[in-house]
């Protein structure tokens, strides 16, 4: 829903709409994909005319925020692209160095975003976080067999429900730009730990501890929580190597996501 919301001033209306328009996609308050509300529902919630609306749509059309549809109207636009096929991000999926370089951007991201979420969450966002986290639990606790795709998507729901809680839409849409290459070292990590019984528990007990430090707004506990997680999961999986046994390379080329 969009909130009643007051003009700038000194600034064209037409440019003051598409602004006001462009800061609640950003807020997530209106997603890529989603229909925006019917024009006279827009300009009573901004308490615009109908024309300066108007023109303040074809604004962000000229930007590629929208998109016109013929007979569905006006849906914001995919912001991120689906796939990135450039040379340089074949060259992260195909070696095997990436998937500890991703962690460690996953503890730069998801640490700051675990802290920030549980200073500024809403109890709205905390509903979400609750229901990703309860998702991923029951799957764990219902499932005798574990589908290895499944829960990594469980996973990084889960993870991704924590960083849209931050409030800051520069680092959700960073790690939403991300998804492919962070699923996929998800996907890693949950192949080759998840089979083995203390690498579980210690994986859902640490789940469990981040999921608590957020709902309870502890932002040092949850920032901790995150980091122990992922220092963890690397550290684990270094012991693997140093054992000699092989770690499934192939998730990191992203054929089971695709």
């Amino acid at each position: 829903m969009v909130a009643h919301s007051t003009m700038p001033s000194g600034t064209r209306m037409p440019d003051a709409v598409a602004a006001k328009l462009e800061q609640l996609v950003l807020d997530g308050v209106i997603r890529p994909g989603q229909l925006l509300p019917s024009e006279r529902r827009l300009c009573d919630k901004l308490g615009v005319s109908r024309a300066s609306l108007r023109e303040g749509l074809r604004v962000l059309r000229g930007k590629g925020i929208i998109e016109t549809r013929q007979g569905r109207g006006s849906v914001v636009a995919r912001l991120i692209p689906r796939r990135d096929d450039s040379p340089l991000m074949h060259l992260f999926r195909d070696h095997p160095r990436t998937l500890y370089d991703l962690l460690e951007v996953r503890a730069l991201l998801e640490g700051e975003s675990a802290r920030l979420a549980a200073m500024r969450g809403t109890p709205a966002d905390r509903v979400v976080i609750g229901h990703r986290y309860e998702a991923m639990a029951n799957y764990v606790s219902q499932s005798d067999e574990i589908d290895v795709e499944r829960l990594a998507r469980y996973d990084h729901g889960f993870h991704l429900a924590i960083c849209e809680a931050s409030h800051n839409p520069v680092l959700v849409y960073t790690l939403q730009s991300l998804t492919d290459l962070l699923l996929s070292s998800v996907f890693a990590s949950v192949k080759n730990l998840y089979h083995r019984p203390a690498s579980r528990e210690r994986i859902n007990r640490q789940h469990e501890r981040l999921y608590r430090a957020v709902i309870d707004q502890d932002a040092e506990g949850a920032q901790r929580a995150a980091l122990e997680h992922l220092e963890s999961i690397g550290d684990s999986l270094r012991e693997i190597e140093a054992e000699n046994e092989r770690l499934v390379r192939a998730a990191m080329r992203l054929e089971a996501w695709q």
